[in-house]
């Protein structure tokens, strides 16, 4: 039996834009932001605090921050790799969130943020420990969970114990990250058990590439296995910088459509994401990966529109 709901992340201002080399305005960030609110996204990754040098996409950060719309009911998340992105961050007054990041292995670890694995452990218990002193809420996201570009497998025992020692700090969550889209149903079945038990009583949390095709199976089978929260990117954009391979999140038209059809409550307006879509490949000036922004969704028969027209 399927929970009736789930909470959808919106990545795309943030991992849906860092690796796109056409730089995209302040303007258009904050209106895709105010496309996805109006879509009912209420957890927006709204960017990242990181070396302007090595992402400049996100060099606009503290800018976006100050044009966010002023919303009690949206939880707006900054993603920091370490102490200095954390105080960036806490500095703007306007995230609400701080996003922590560890990394299941040493050499993408020192590719991602220039420190070992059990470093960027270290380092995530700090920003979540800084964002609690300032009155803010924190999460973790472990990245490379279901396979590294540079050392191939992960061990499960790894990430569970990542995961343990993270929610030792006190976030609201721990997140399951397939950076490079090379899980399977099987593998997140049991890493994602694996570490809610672990973890238990904090929510798990996925985000899955949809690179070799298995992202939407991924999604479903997660939640499955007890992940409460998806992170989806409108569109199908995405990857990492520093991961090679690392293309293209889930995108939320495709997730949300598989998920209302199954009867899943999203919180998310199908129509208006597929309209946000049409806009963001303007803006992007290329045709965007998500499926159902192509297709649409579940066709409406002839005779029902002629009704409504009526």
């Amino acid at each position: 039996m399927y929970t009736k709901s789930i909470e959808m992340l919106e990545v795309s201002p943030r991992d849906g834009l860092q690796n796109e080399k056409q730089p995209v305005s302040i303007e258009d960030k904050l209106r895709l932001i105010e496309r996805a609110i109006d879509a009912g996204a209420r957890r927006i990754e709204v960017t990242s605090f990181v070396n302007p040098k090595a992402v400049p996409q996100m060099a606009d950060a503290a800018d976006v921050c100050a044009g966010l719309p002023h919303r009690d009911d949206v939880t707006y998340i900054g993603l920091v790799m370490n102490a200095r992105g954390a105080e960036r961050a806490i500095a703007t007054g306007r995230i609400d969130q701080l996003g922590a990041v560890a990394v299941s292995t040493d050499t993408f670890a020192m590719r991602n943020q220039g420190q070992t694995s059990d470093g960027s452990v270290e380092a995530s218990r700090t920003i979540i420990a800084l964002a609690n002193e300032a009155g803010l809420s924190a999460q973790a996201t472990i990245a490379a969970s279901f396979g590294c570009p540079f050392e191939g497998e992960v061990a499960e025992e790894r990430v569970v114990h990542m995961a343990r020692e993270i929610a030792k700090a006190g976030p609201v969550e721990i997140a399951l990250a397939d950076t490079i889209g090379v899980g399977n149903p099987a593998h997140v079945a049991s890493l994602v058990a694996k570490v809610k038990e672990a973890v238990d009583p904090l929510p798990v949390r996925v985000h899955f590439h949809n690179t070799r095709g298995t992202g939407l199976a991924n999604v479903w089978t997660a939640i499955e296995a007890g992940a409460s929260t998806i992170d989806a990117s409108i569109g199908g954009l995405g990857g990492c910088p520093f991961a090679p391979g690392a293309a293209g999140n889930v995108a939320t038209e495709d997730v949300v459509y598989m998920l209302e059809r199954a009867g899943i409550d999203t919180g998310l307006s199908l129509e208006e994401l597929i309209e946000t879509n049409t806009w963001l490949a303007q803006v992007m000036d290329k045709s965007l990966p998500a499926m159902v922004g192509k297709a649409g969704g579940f066709p409406v028969p002839a005779d029902e529109t002629e009704r409504t027209v009526a």
